[in-house]
């Protein structure tokens, strides 16, 4: 089936593009509370999961025993923009392991800011792979293997015993069957499963309520969503929209993105996960997309309401910063969107 189009840019008076894409959302007893396109279709979560799959970590008793701070658990959940603070606190991370930056696997990147990226130029430096949107997740996977008492290289492999560990997590978590036959590279080069949208959601609605997980697990999500919603930051950085809605929503939403126009998120206060694809991997999309369904679910006050109207709506600007037309809902999602939810 043909997902449906979720979103339009607008230049002038115009569609220009459309976005095909599927969302959906699940409480914490496996029930859809709304879906729109195939949402059992199987799809890579890429980063969007990097919470998930930190759970190891915590719940092992490695955290504690390198006395991780929340602004190192955010980062091992991060997809983070290579700026110094990050790339700080990756290292940090490797160095109460034993580590250092040669043991990161996950390659090196380029800052996502210009800023950031001149730096390391004028200073005649390379990026390496502490400015990887990913080092926290691989200094946490590195952490992890050396409290295990495992060899730390080739931690990336599909069966390295730290990838065991998270493949199983994720698969108590989305309910779903791992197998070789799903299985990628992620960009950083971690395997990455493809499961459908739905099992993404409720594994997120279990993530931001504890509901219906161990209690050691349940105390390790928690953990982990408080690292993150306290250091925003941390999981993504400047002008990014993970950061935005985390610091303006104060501890009631957890949102996180990943590559190919993939977002999941959860709302404790409602007890609802939320995994949604835009089909061409565009971000700009994905994210109208996310801002829409918070937007339609929540009760917001004034601060929350202007960040999301500004996401919903986002403005498509000249080079010289003047608008030239919009990016919005199509009328179909809203009103499905509003049929569906109380």
């Amino acid at each position: 089936m043909d997902n449906p189009a979720l979103v339009d840019v607008i230049r002038g008076n115009v569609t220009e593009s459309l976005h095909r894409g599927a969302v959906a959302i699940v409480d914490t007893s496996g029930r859809r509370v709304f879906g729109i396109g195939n949402v059992e279709a199987r799809v890579f979560p890429r980063s969007a999961i990097k919470a998930l799959q930190a759970l190891p970590l915590v719940e092992s008793g490695a955290a504690d025993a390198l006395d991780l701070t929340d602004a190192e658990l955010a980062l091992a959940c991060a997809s983070h923009s290579g700026e110094e603070v990050h790339a700080n606190a990756a290292r940090v991370m490797l160095m109460k392991a034993g580590l250092a930056e040669d043991d990161l696997e996950c390659g090196p990147q380029w800052p996502q800011r210009m800023e950031d990226a001149a730096k390391l130029i004028l200073e005649n430096e390379s990026p390496c792979g502490l400015h990887n949107n990913c080092s926290g997740k691989h200094a946490g996977f590195l952490g992890l293997a050396k409290v295990m008492g495992v060899a730390t290289r080739g931690y990336i492999e599909p069966e390295h015993p730290v990838q065991r560990e998270v493949r199983l997590a994720m698969e108590q978590l989305t309910g779903d069957t791992l197998s070789e036959d799903i299985c990628g590279a992620d960009g950083c080069s971690i395997p990455t499963y493809a499961s459908p949208l739905e099992s993404f959601a409720r594994a997120f609605a279990a993530f931001g309520t504890g509901e219906g997980l161990e209690p050691l697990r349940a105390e390790a999500a928690r953990r982990l969503y408080d690292a993150c919603i306290n250091e925003p930051y941390m999981v993504a950085g400047a002008d990014r929209l993970c950061t935005r809605v985390m610091e303006t929503f104060r501890g009631r939403v957890y949102v996180k993105t990943g590559a190919e126009g993939v977002y999941c998120g959860a709302i404790p206060e409602l007890g609802f996960g939320i995994a949604l694809k835009c089909d061409d991997g565009a971000t700009r999309a994905s994210e109208v997309m996310m801002a829409t369904v918070l937007e339609a679910l929540l009760e917001l006050n004034d601060d929350e309401a202007a960040l999301l109207d500004s996401l919903v709506n986002p403005p498509v600007l000249t080079r010289r910063g003047i608008q030239a037309g919009h990016i919005k809902p199509r009328q179909e999602f809203l009103a499905a969107l509003k049929a569906a939810l109380p």
